[in-house]
């Protein structure tokens, strides 16, 4: 008579701590552990009998871990641990099979460790125990374990493939469930608060439904390659059923305004309750579920915000800009019929780490991938795995989108102007070699600034050479030499010397509601009269370079005597732009000039961005561990209109889980305040983030740091 298997216990929490999973809430749910285990490490579990003790010289029992709907050993999707206590399997041996060792042997119940192979694919698994006596014919029983088995990556095991040597960083890259993102154009960028909550109980569940709807086969979900690459995929809904729905037009009320969310959490959460996509992201937005889903599967992850970033979107490797004859901007571009260049005022993606076997030698660790939807590749929206190194040297010819990439960080933008007498139809008026990518920001590891930007880590070196440099010039030319379309525009001749300088005065910010000037200095240094024909403008614009509105515009003409200076002013009263101001509350200045007398043409454009509030959030000195504690969060409206639909947003890990806080109409000028409540689960140090939307004003954010004691 063959074991009738009575129960397995898989001991989710006392695994969990060797596992470094001790913090997912479905590993401590107090009813229904469910156990979350790293590949390529022990683990230990025990099985007890019903019907009469375990006989090693009769009894076969094995135990088969089964993945996807049609489990396979050869694909790696099926797992078969032989009960032997006769034998032992050391772990260096034995490295890519999955084994077990036997380590107590007592009356009905068998404990032991269990090996699984650090390429694994990774996800929900099931357990079978099959028990059956030795030469018999009777078919054996099968004992189906209820829960479900997450098995994630190991970035601490050095035969897995997305292993840190550093591995003091994955307390960071990994483990941290709360960080920043840089946002904001480049003089007003700042690291706003983000709660990436990986260890929340809806994360690895909604990651198994988004792998799901992806059709990735199964036997690939081992692979991080194809891992990150379906994410990128995934995280944006344009191609899928993916989890973000993109928007940047500033419409938002059938659903979430992307300056509204604090974190990942409830997006993850409402995706894996409705199965469809939820609305709606941006950039930002979609790289914090990036990093979300990747340190819960155990990749390491990191997000990198580009100021002022390209999208390419004809593969030249430079952002192109178009004006008439008589200087007006183009709103169109005539030599690419798919779409037109832009530039972001910043743009923020992922890097994600990984050895690339792929790839030759020197290519492996920090791979940058986009979920944005921008560009398509390989027919989808998704971007990466590009190598960081390939990205520096400008090996466009490696595996993936490295040549979009290279664009991102360094293209170089080029202005043009139609012209009859040239054989393309324009003349290349400007060309600036270090416009893109001014700065690559990540977070710095183990530091935190609450109310500054100590713990920005400038990682633009990681991505190119120092600006100006030859290395920088040979490493974009290279790039180039691999793209045929952008061979043609780098081979065009500079334009020659001119004799008019023309310099745009930069605007890094100014807080809402004041007056400012838009400048031009020049400078005739011919030694002729120069004739001068100036426009200058200003209007509000999405984050993504999209024009909104325009707010005001002035052309005019003037004479220059020889090696004479001017200054244009075009003044901007707050009245004129506060009514048009959009989403994150960014301008563009214009600026362009032609010289009558040898058709020298000039254009040049600066954004900035106008300062608005933080939230004050005030907390309780003291706040005891599980007991309630008030919060306030307050600001004043600093617009001269009424704000509508207000709504407060408040997250933190351990404390809240994303309370949303309706708040009536605002006059101008009134302050806005709500009282809430938190409840710590763990005492120690904690973060509170809030956010507030309304219609006519977004991207209002606070975060405060909670210090919780014991009860």
């Amino acid at each position: 008579m063959s074991l009738e298997t009575e129960t397995v216990y898989l001991y989710p929490k006392e695994n969990a701590t060797p596992h470094k999973t001790d913090q997912y809430e479905l590993v401590q749910d107090e009813e229904n552990p469910i156990a979350v285990l790293r590949r390529g490490k022990k683990f230990t579990l025990a099985l007890r009998f019903l019907n009469r003790a375990f006989d090693k010289q009769r009894d076969l029992v094995r135990l088969v871990f089964n993945y996807g709907p049609n489990p396979n050993t050869i694909k790696g999707t099926r797992g078969v641990v032989k009960i032997d206590p006769t034998k032992k399997i050391f772990l260096d041996d034995e490295q890519k099979l999955w084994f077990g060792n036997v380590l107590k042997l007592v009356a009905d119940t068998v404990s032991m460790e269990v090996f699984a192979p650090p390429d694994i694919p990774i996800g929900a698994w099931t357990l079978q125990v099959e028990t059956s006596v030795i030469n018999s014919r009777e078919e054996p029983k099968i004992f189906d374990f209820e829960n479900d088995i997450y098995f994630i990556c190991n970035p601490w095991n050095c035969h897995d493939v997305v292993f840190m040597p550093e591995t003091k960083l994955l307390d960071e890259y990994v483990l941290t469930d709360i960080g920043k993102i840089w946002v904001g154009p480049l003089g007003t960028s700042k690291g706003r608060e983000w709660v990436f909550g990986q260890f929340d109980a809806c994360v690895l569940p909604a990651a198994v439904l988004m792998f799901e709807k992806s059709r990735l086969p199964h036997s690939r979900r081992g692979d991080p390659i194809r891992l990150t690459r379906t994410i990128s995929k995934m995280v944006n809904s344009n191609d899928d059923d993916g989890i973000l729905v993109g928007r940047w037009d500033g419409m938002y009320d059938d659903g979430t305004a992307p300056s509204a969310w604090t974190g990942s959490v409830p997006i993850l959460q409402e995706y894996l309750d409705t199965g469809s996509p939820v609305s709606y992201g941006q950039c930002w937005v979609f790289s914090g579920v990036v990093t979300t889903i990747c340190r819960a599967l155990g990749i390491p992850s990191r997000v990198v915000s580009n100021l002022v970033s390209a999208h390419d979107a004809n593969a030249t490797l430079t952002i192109d800009k178009y004006f008439s004859e008589s200087n007006e901007e183009l709103g169109y571009d005539p030599k690419n019929e798919w779409g037109e260049d832009s530039i972001w005022n910043y743009h923020v993606w992922n890097d994600v780490y990984m050895a690339r076997h792929d790839l030759p030698p020197g290519y492996g660790g920090w791979q940058a991938i986009d979920a944005t939807p921008q560009e398509t590749s390989d027919g989808f929206y998704q971007c990466g795995p590009s190598s960081l190194e390939a990205i520096k040297k400008g090996q466009v010819g490696f595996n993936y989108d490295v040549g979009f990439m290279v664009a991102s960080v360094n293209a170089d933008l080029m202005r043009w102007k139609e012209d009859s007498k040239n054989v393309l139809g324009y003349t290349r008026i400007y060309c600036n070699k270090y416009h893109i990518g001014r700065f690559i920001l990540t977070k710095k590891p183990f530091i935190y600034d609450y109310n500054g930007d100590k713990d920005k880590d400038d990682i633009t070196c990681n991505y190119k050479p120092q600006e100006g440099t030859k290395a920088e010039r040979l490493a974009l030319l290279n790039a180039v030499r691999g793209v045929e379309a952008a061979k043609r525009f780098y081979e065009l001749p500079e334009a020659e010397m001119e004799d008019v300088q023309f310099d745009l005065q930069d605007l890094d910010r100014i807080k809402i509601g004041e007056n400012f000037n838009i400048v031009v200095k020049i400078k005739n240094k011919s030694d002729k009269d120069r004739h001068i024909k100036c426009a200058l403008s200003a209007a509000t614009v999405y984050y993504n370079g999209v024009k909104a509105t325009m707010i005001t515009k002035q052309e005019g003409e003037f004479n220059m005597k020889p090696h004479s200076e001017e200054e244009v002013k075009l003044p901007v009263k707050a009245d004129e732009y506060l009514d048009k101001l959009v989403e994150y509350c960014i301008m563009k200045i214009y600026a362009i000039a032609t010289i009558t007398e040898t058709n020298q043409t000039w254009a040049d454009e600066d954004d900035f961005q106008v300062v608005t509030p933080n939230i004050d959030i005030r907390i309780p000195h003291k706040i005891p561990n599980r007991r309630q504690a008030p919060i306030t969060l307050r600001f004043v409206n600093p617009l001269k209109k009424i704000l509508t639909n207000c709504k407060f947003h408040v997250s933190g890990p351990s404390l809240s889980r994303n309370q949303i806080i309706g708040h009536p109409d605002v006059k101008p000028g009134a302050v806005v305040k709500v009282n809430a409540t938190i409840v710590p689960k763990f005492p120690g140090e904690h973060k509170l983030v809030a956010t507030f939307s309304s219609r006519e004003l977004l991207d209002i954010t606070g975060t405060v740091k909670v210090d919780v004691s014991e009860e």
